[in-house]
């Protein structure tokens, strides 16, 4: 069976951005039977001699397949993928177009917004990184630009049918949730929305917010 090393503790303020979620909802789209193994952040148990061993780097997730060990969210989702058969194309070349947009949301899209979610949930008072702030929402409105543009033609990012780029996407895009970096971008919105609306990204919120103790609907 596939075990999922998630967090089972972690900082309130992350609470429903952290990249666990990306796993476990493909998991629940790609109906995967797994367990999930919840690790307290706090109680340092990402840095214990045993979780090195599976990821040199402390993080998490952290997936296991009867031995074999993976990390890195985006090879987690497309080893997922292909796993199941299931959101990704079966032609070489629909493959290579989810690929590129998986890369796109972590190399292209994603840089900006993580580092503008840093300092809104961690640094409101540093005055150094507020400077910082109006560029990275110039460096993420040329990313938000091109992907409002693409997505004036298709509802999901490699055309009618949802794949796990999206999932990749919408998460990234779920970093700056509480702030306002998305309103000039209503299809960006919209196209949220519409993944956010999922049976299955329901579902997986549910059992993370169980799983964390946080209150229902908190992570919405």
């Amino acid at each position: 069976m596939l075990t999922l090393h998630a967090f089972g503790r972690v900082h309130a303020k992350v609470i429903g951005v952290t990249r666990d979620l990306r796993a476990l909802w493909m998991l629940e789209e790609c109906g995967l039977p797994h367990e999930v193994r919840g690790l307290d952040h706090f109680a340092g148990e990402l840095n214990s001699e045993e979780y090195r061993r599976l990821t040199p780097f402390a993080q998490i997730p952290v997936l296991e397949d009867d031995g074999f060990v993976l990390t890195e969210t985006g090879a987690i989702l497309l080893y997922l993928a292909e796993k199941s058969g299931r959101l990704i194309p079966s032609d070489l070349q629909g493959r290579a177009q989810v690929t590129r947009w998986c890369f796109a949301a972590l190399n292209t899209v994603e840089p900006p917004l993580f580092q503008i979610a840093m300092i809104d949930l961690f640094s409101a008072g540093d005055p150094a990184e507020q400077a910082r702030r109006p560029g990275l929402v110039k460096w993420a409105d040329r990313a938000l630009g091109g992907l409002e543009e693409w997505l004036s033609a298709r509802p999901y990012l490699v055309g009618e049918d949802f794949t796990v780029a999206d999932v990749l996407m919408t998460t990234v895009l779920r970093e700056v949730r509480g702030s306002d970096v998305l309103v000039r971008y209503p299809r960006v919105r919209a196209y949220q929305q519409r993944c956010e609306a999922r049976p299955a990204w329901q579902r997986t919120l549910d059992a993370y917010e169980q799983r964390l103790g946080a209150p229902p609907g908190s992570t919405r």
